[in-house]
């Protein structure tokens, strides 16, 4: 590893950490302007203010405000973040632990959905340029990214599930077997791997397809025109026609050649693109009853549990900056001229 491309890669990692502390200061002073007391969300209104001063004194919302900030700034670097406040006090570790699998297992197709059709469709539309296929594709792409993520989840679930009965309403698994599951990892698919459960990796894999094509079609707006913009100023440099002067394949060209030069761009979006992929997945967990974090996030935010949103939001935020670090750091390897 040269020493400017190590150079660059401290300096992005170190420049991510001032934007996941703003965030979570953010997340953290707003919890406490919003109206609504976690205690009295728990336990209702006719609690007497003797208990819930006991209360508060235990969990140790009575303190300081700086206090409780810096008190969960160093929870947060030792990610140990205390307990929830409310539904029995369970530690939020063990909480995420649960559903963080299974909110990876939803993003992680949403994502390869969105990027190869995405591509695909952009490349397939730049060289169809001003056909009537470019202009469907165009239109599709706006139209398809100002439809919200929760109405094409029910709509899917209309059509899929209750007027073409063929894949499940909602859920990560079939009631049945998810009695009888044991897992071991918390990510389902590896767990019924490691257990040759046939039954239950297919009944993943059908509850699975909805939710992820739901979030990973939002999404693929951007990457179409991105990738249709890049493919047409691409397909006109002078190496694609020195390619078709020698007789190559147009596919070729279009699919191989061109599309490898346009990466860089897109690339770049993938990175931007997965902070949206975790605020849609707030919609469609919530609308799929998918037992991952948006929908542990939505429960926790009607309850104003501070400290369950502020760790569900900073694992959030280390998320997207480790992400963005990742992608800068392809980025920097595939061209080495921005490590300068």
């Amino acid at each position: 590893m040269s020493a400017s491309f190590r150079n660059f890669i401290i300096t992005r990692i170190l420049l991510t950490i001032p934007m996941i502390l703003i965030l979570v200061t953010m997340v953290f002073l707003v919890m406490r302007v919003l109206p609504g007391d976690p205690i009295r969300s728990q336990l209702g209104p006719k609690v007497s203010e003797e208990q819930a001063a006991a209360i508060r004194e235990r969990l140790g919302l009575n303190r300081p405000l700086y206090v409780q900030y810096f008190d969960f700034l160093w929870r947060m670097v030792r990610l140990d973040f205390g307990n929830a406040l409310t539904q029995g006090e369970r530690p939020i570790k063990d909480e995420l632990g649960e559903r963080l699998p299974a909110t990876i297992e939803l993003t992680v197709p949403a994502m390869a959905f969105t990027a190869i059709f995405g591509i695909l469709s952009g490349a397939f539309a730049a060289k169809n340029r001003k056909k009537p296929i470019d202009y469907g594709i165009r239109m599709f792409s706006i139209i398809i990214y100002a439809i919200p993520v929760f109405f094409m989840g029910l709509l899917f679930q209309i059509i899929f599930s209750v007027r073409l009965p063929l894949l499940p309403l909602a859920g990560r698994m079939d009631t049945l077997l998810l009695r009888d599951f044991q897992p071991i990892t918390n990510f389902y698919f590896i767990d019924a791997l490691l257990q040759q459960d046939w039954a239950a990796l297919r009944s993943l894999a059908l509850h699975l397809i909805m939710p992820s094509v739901t979030l990973g079609l939002i999404l693929t707006g951007p990457f179409i025109r991105l990738t249709r913009v890049n493919m047409i100023e691409t397909l006109q440099a002078d190496f694609i026609t020195a390619g078709r002067a020698r007789g190559l394949p147009e596919n070729k060209l279009v699919y191989r050649h061109a599309l490898r030069n346009t990466f860089i761009p897109i690339l770049t979006l993938i990175g931007l693109q997965f902070a949206l992929l975790l605020a849609g997945a707030v919609l469609t967990e919530t609308t799929f009853s998918w037992p991952g974090m948006g929908r542990y996030l939505v429960k926790r935010i009607e309850l104003r549990d501070y400290n369950a949103v502020q760790s569900v939001i900073a694992v959030f935020a280390m998320f997207v900056g480790g992400i963005s670090v990742l992608v800068d750091i392809l980025y920097a390897f595939v061209d080495p001229r921005i490590r300068y």
